[in-house]
């Protein structure tokens, strides 16, 4: 992913709001009105509504007129966060994530270079993005010039200060390039590596991430049931992939696997998913599979449906 490095980075207001379940349709006085239910992490963030203070999550706010409205939530030593959604004449479940508020961290640099008479230009690209831990990374442009190219990066943990990684010599063609093969030593997340001229004239950079080093785990909320239950199925992934994706396996049409997803994973590294079994799910056992995104890791587990015979 290419893009300009600001020069403070800024801790997002990080919020996951997903509709959980379908439209519960409202009775009595509550005829054509809509519903939220509302729940946070962390629990008991504070719910205004239109301005007006609606208590706290976890929490269920009935009789609303379906329309636009606006939503906040607050939570003291917590990004505030607010949005508009519209209510419509269903029960709609929504979560969210609040972001502590923290300390800016130290910005990466940013080099200023003076445009050079010679017209010196340098420019780089990446062979992967994301890259798995472990696999190595080519990264090429090239170098106009200039005889060489300085390349510095910079990221999680041992790259926090940026370190130089190499000095590639460019060809006759004014082209470079680099192969980083850092093992398995490097941490998840995302890497900015900045290509330079050695006079400092001109620079480049590019924007990658890391996935891998993690796990990712999956448990439910009930390991036997019916046909017509729903099972909520959730877990972590800590390898840094933004998804998983699960796939089940059983009797019959799922002796090949069907895939469910891709899922988000949420801020706090978890995820989440509702299934529900319909009226033709074959009795037997069935096994859930789970694996993040490009699959550096998985996880799986068993759950059964109607009675099984021994």
């Amino acid at each position: 992913m290419k893009g300009k490095i600001s020069r403070y980075f800024v801790i997002p207001i990080l919020i996951t709001c997903v509709l959980l379940s379908g439209c519960t349709f409202g009775t009595g006085q509550n005829q054509g009105k809509g519903a939220l239910q509302l729940t946070s992490s962390p629990s008991g963030a504070e719910i205004y509504l239109d301005n007006q203070y609606r208590g706290s999550t976890p929490s269920t706010i009935a009789g609303l007129e379906p329309g636009n409205h606006t939503l906040e939530f607050r939570y003291s030593g917590y990004n505030s966060w607010s949005t508009e959604i519209t209510v419509t004449t269903c029960t709609s479940q929504f979560y969210a994530s609040l972001s502590p508020v923290s300390q800016p961290k130290s910005p990466i640099p940013i080099e200023i270079f003076t445009p050079s008479p010679t017209q010196t230009k340098v420019t780089i690209q990446a062979g992967r993005d994301p890259m798995i831990i472990g696999d190595s990374n080519l990264f090429s442009g090239t170098g106009a010039g200039t005889s060489s190219v300085l390349l510095t990066l910079y990221g999680p943990g041992y790259y926090s200060n940026g370190v130089r990684l190499s000095e590639p010599k460019t060809n006759s063609a004014g082209s470079w390039s680099y192969t980083w093969n850092p093992g398995t030593s490097i941490q998840s997340g995302s890497y900015t590596l900045i290509v330079s001229d050695v006079k400092k004239v001109t620079s480049d950079r590019i924007s990658f991430s890391a996935i891998g080093g993690g796990e990712v785990t999956i448990s439910a909320n009930s390991y036997s049931a019916s046909r017509g239950d729903s099972i909520t199925f959730s877990g972590r992934c800590t390898s840094g992939a933004p998804n998983v994706v699960l796939v089940l396996y059983g009797p019959d049409r799922f002796s090949s696997g069907v895939e469910l997803g891709p899922l988000s994973v949420m801020a706090d590294k978890t995820w989440n998913f509702k299934y529900k079994l319909d009226s033709t799910m074959p009795t037997g056992i069935y096994t859930m599979n789970v694996y993040d995104l490009p699959k550096t890791t998985s996880g799986s587990m068993q759950f059964t449906v109607g009675f099984v015979e021994t």
